[in-house]
């Protein structure tokens, strides 16, 4: 085995089904084209990981790691010696007990364990040795001090690269930094072309960074307010985007600041990633970031700012062949989806495209290989396939390879291997490779003791020496220093609270509360403990978020914001949150439609009695009730009933009671029109729906009343047209005889006076009768044409009748209408929140004087 090369493990025989002697040799220049790692649970995913991460140490290969379930904590955990002291403080005692063994039996059981397994895959203590020292080790806590403490806002310093030269990467930064911290507010998939918010934060960013200077959260937040610029395209700054909105959206930026959980995310140690690879004497580094204690938000913020970093670095490093630093990320679940763009997104594919050239390797795991992207991944050089766990999550991942490899692997093949595996057997493709390989993985040198939690993290520091001391901690800013005190508003206020691991509940409309009191309090007796009662089994718990700013807070209060006032911390008191919903349904008057009820108990009685009346809930909406509390936040007692599970249960059984007599919704009916409307009809709605029924049946039966008639008219009209015409045709026959009449006579007369050529008298009478004929036509004519249109009125009248009893009928049904009240059944009431509520309250110095004002309320 070459000593430049990764021992992973030893080539697996699928005939034999048993693993060979020969070693499997990993290049580690193939890392710069990255590689996946797949498998499910208990495939040995994390061990082969670990592996590839111990054998880059041996190597000198720095790496940043990102853990997010604590899996990687296991880098620290070098016992050369193998003795079972060791192991012991390491050894989970839950899982002893399960297996029936003292903590002392299980750390021998484990060190013989892993004696036995790296003599059987020949890794001998000079190795272990030169693993323990080959690189400094280090877990690193952003949003904790359980670990190495990380200050976010270092990220918001200008990079040390020059703007001319490096623009477009600079911006590249700006982007991936705004998208992440607009995130962390709740401003979630924001397009950074069109989002308002995203532009100008971009802009005040850029304005800064092109000249070299720096600028942090307090500063972003006031020229949020006061933009450092005129226009921003064509238009003003106030026409795109008005003040109003900006004082919004500062408020918003501003939680950031006021939150005292956010006061760790503002110490410790920068995002320099030439720090966090190496030392300062040149020795390689693996910065492990321990993100199990975030939120999805918090996580997606700290790792999108991470990859950001890492970004930058990259790009100012000369071009390498060779394998010059890792990135290592142990679930990319979420951060590179096929369809969505998380902010995460954005600097991983870029550096899958650009890293190889400058040296830099992508390691990437996931046990969903159902939801990634597979085409990003198409820049990746070896796969590492473990067992998976559905049929489903084998095709989609044959039918990923296949496009991501443009071909280059055999399906039936893959799909053979694939079908294969079993425990710490993975497939390996390699495109260096001419074919993929079955591998077994070697034992793995550090002691997977699985994941460790939060508390266990100063000692693993402290382990490997890992100095945890906080450097370049920028000074803490306090919220009255970091806001200028506005005049807020409901109207121009939206509140969003710190992100936390939530649940959505859906509420009723939010509506303004009355100002709350503060209270008054010493910082030496706050009435409040560090030590949360104890809740017995079976209640359940609910933080209500702090989406109250410092200003807000003292308006709710009915009191003016003083200079001088900070936030001394948070104590949360219990109270009663209950929440159902309602479904109501009747398909006879057509209605389907959810409600939702809720009620906030802040005084209880100790017997367990609530009018719930008098607090049913319509303050802000809790679409996220957050499920831990805020960082060394202090709790008031707990009483009757809210320790009592008996009277709890009792209780949750009157609210549905309470729900089951006082929620209704009204329908409304028109029963002769087939008319019915639920609640989300309004009236107006509902009555032009009756109107047109009652229109279309009234031209139905109009329609089959008035045929008869109207055939009548029809017919007359076409005698009345043909008469009329040929009363015109009678009338020029008449003109023409008469005009003929009137010349016959004159010759006539002159033929007796020889004043002419003769003519017959019974020629001139012969005409005069044709005349009078014609006369007699038109006449006729005349008659007819009048008789005509008298029957035709007639007739017209008997329709009007006809027509206007039928629109008094229908008229006076569209206003029949009904409305029933339609009530739940017992079985549509659905409580999905009950229990204790813990309600946070700012501690606050102001001037001389200690208040508690409410942190959480709907102004």
């Amino acid at each position: 085995m070459a000593d430049s090369n990764f021992y992973l493990g030893r080539i697996f025989d699928p005939k034999s089904g048993k693993v060979t002697a020969d070693a499997l040799q990993y290049d580690p220049a193939d890392l710069t084209t990255h590689a996946v790692v797949t498998g499910m649970t208990g495939s040995g995913k994390t061990g082969l990981c670990i592996g590839l991460l111990e054998e880059a140490a041996l190597q000198g290969v720095p790496a940043i790691i990102i853990d997010p379930k604590g899996d990687l904590t296991n880098l620290l955990l070098h016992f050369p010696d193998l003795l079972p002291q060791d192991f012991e403080p390491w050894i989970d005692p839950e899982m002893a007990r399960r297996a029936d063994k003292s903590l002392q039996d299980a750390a021998v059981e484990a060190s013989s364990a892993w004696r036995n397994g790296l003599k059987e895959w020949g890794i001998d203590r000079p190795r272990l040795l030169a693993l323990q020292n080959a690189a400094k080790f280090a877990i690193y806590t952003p949003g904790s001090d359980a670990g190495i403490p990380v200050s976010v806002l270092s990220s918001l310093a200008a990079p040390k690269m020059d703007w001319d030269g490096n623009r477009e990467i600079l911006r590249e930064k700006i982007s991936s930094t705004v998208t992440a911290l607009l995130g962390l507010v709740g401003l979630n998939d924001l397009d950074p072309i069109r989002s308002r918010e995203h532009i100008l934060l971009s802009n005040i960013f850029e304005t800064h960074w092109s000249e070299g200077n720096d600028i942090d959260l307090t500063e972003l937040i006031l020229q949020t307010q006061t933009p450092p610029f005129q226009n921003l395209g064509a238009f003003s700054v106030d026409t795109f985007f008005p003040p109003k909105d900006r004082m919004e959206l500062a408020m918003v930026l501003n939680n950031i600041l006021a939150a005292p959980a956010f006061e760790t995310w503002r110490e410790g140690e920068s995002l320099d990633v030439q720090a966090l690879l190496f030392t300062a004497d040149g020795q390689p580094r693996h910065s492990i970031f321990y993100l199990a204690h975030l939120s999805d938000g918090e996580r997606m913020f700290f790792i999108t700012l991470l990859l950001s970093a890492v970004e930058t670095w990259m790009r100012t490093q000369s071009g390498s062949t060779a394998l010059r630093a890792l990135l290592y990320m142990d679930e990319i679940y979420g951060y590179l989806p096929p369809t969505a763009v998380p902010p995460s997104k954005g600097p991983l594919l870029r550096m899958l495209k650009q890293a190889r050239a400058f040296g830099l390797g992508l390691l990437l795991a996931t046990q969903n290989p159902v939801d990634i992207d597979y085409k990003a991944l198409s820049n990746t050089g070896t796969w590492f396939i473990g067992k998976l766990q559905t049929e489903r999550d084998k095709n989609r991942l044959l039918d990923g390879l296949e496009s991501a490899a443009a071909g280059g692997i055999p399906r039936a093949t893959m799909d053979k291997l694939i079908s294969s595996l079993g425990k710490r057997v993975f497939v390996m493709h390699n495109v260096h490779e001419k074919m993929p390989v079955l591998m077994q993985t070697r034992w793995a040198m550090n002691f997977l003791a699985g994941p460790l939690t939060r508390a266990q993290i100063p000692a693993l520091n402290q382990l490997v020496g890992a100095d945890t001391t906080l450097r370049a901690a920028p000074a803490p800013v306090s919220a009255a220093r970091a806001m200028p005190t506005p005049k807020p508003s409901v109207e121009s206020f939206q509140p969003v609270s710190v992100p936390s691991t939530a649940a959505p509940v859906s509420t009723p409309t939010p509506a303004a509360p009355a100002p709350a009191a503060p209270r008054r309090t010493s910082l030496s007796n706050n009435d409040g403990s560090l030590t949360k009662p104890t809740i017995p089994a079976g209640i359940r718990e609910y933080y209500l978020p702090q989406n109250y700013s410092l200003p807000e807070a003292f308006q709710s209060a009915g009191r003016p914001m003083p200079s001088q006032a900070m936030i001394q911390g948070v104590v949360y008191r219990p109270s009663l949150l209950a929440a159902a919903q309602v479904r109501l349904l009747d398909r006879k008057y057509g209605v389907d439609t959810e409600i939702t009820r809720a009620a906030l108990v802040n005084s209880l009685d100790s017997r367990g009695i609530v009018r719930w009346d008098e607090y049913a809930y319509r303050g802000p909406s809790l679409d996220k009730v957050e499920t831990m509390p805020s960082a060394s936040a202090r709790f008031g007692t707990i009483d009757s009933p809210l320790n009592n599970a008996k009277l709890m249960t009792a209780l949750q059984k009157d609210f549905t009671d309470w729900i089951f007599r006082n929620s209704e919704v009204t329908a409304r009916a028109n029963l002769k029109l087939k008319v019915f409307g639920g609640p989300d009809v309004s009236q107006a709605e509902f009555m032009k729906a009756c109107s047109d029924a009652a229109r279309d049946g009234r031209d139905v039966e109009l329609e089959k009343k008035a045929a008869a008639i109207d055939k009548k008219i029809k017919s007359l009209e076409d005698k009345l047209f043909r008469e009329e015409r040929e009363l015109q045709q009678d009338e020029e026959d008449l003109r023409n005889r008469n005009i003929e009449t009137g010349l016959s006579g004159a010759e006539a007369v002159a033929g007796l006076f020889g004043l002419g050529r003769k003519k017959s008298l019974s020629t001139s009478v012969s005409k005069y009768r044709m005349a009078q004929n014609a006369k007699e036509d038109v006449r006729e004519s005349e008659d007819a044409i009048t008789k005509f249109k008298k029957d035709i009125a007639d007739l017209q009248r008997q329709r009007e009748e006809i027509e206007a009893s039928v629109n008094d009928s229908w008229g006076s049904v569209v206003n029949e209408i009904s409305e029933i009240s339609i009530k739940p059944k017992k079985t549509d009431i659905y409580v999905n929140i009950f229990g204790v509520a813990w309600m946070p309250y700012y501690t606050v110095q102001a001037g001389s004087e200690t208040l508690e004002l409410p942190a959480f309320g709907a102004e």
